[in-house]
């Protein structure tokens, strides 16, 4: 049975509409510091003291006693965000306590617009 085009019309639409969800953010800052120039590297491991509740989708929710793996560290306002292994966002860094530094050597690089890309 040949489907009427206005139908078909309204099934694309419908369907292109769910997939288009993605946005690039303001960034969160101009720098990052990171173990190497790719932030490939871990700098740090962490335990959460308290639950952070995500504002928007460059963040990602923090449980309390959750353990985080860092790979990047920006400088906002006088506060640090990280990233975490498997789900990457980032969270404030008064939310954690690092356990366990994996290196003391750093580098700055800047952030890119890819940094605060939300899916």
């Amino acid at each position: 049975m040949p489907y009427p085009p206005l139908l078909l019309l309204l099934l694309f639409v419908g369907l292109w509409s769910q997939t288009g969800h993605s946005a690039v953010m303001d960034k969160l800052a101009d720098n990052k510091i990171c173990g190497d120039v790719e932030c490939s590297y871990v700098l740090s491991l962490a335990t959460a003291l308290n639950d952070f509740i995500a504002p928007d989708c460059r963040f990602i929710n923090i449980r309390k006693g959750q353990m985080c793996i860092c790979y990047s560290h920006l400088q906002v306002y006088g506060h640090r965000y990280v990233d975490q292994i498997g789900i990457m966002g980032y969270f404030p860094a008064t939310v954690v306590k690092e356990t366990h530094k994996f290196t003391t050597e750093t580098v700055k690089i800047p952030t890119t617009d890819g940094d605060f890309y939300c899916d």
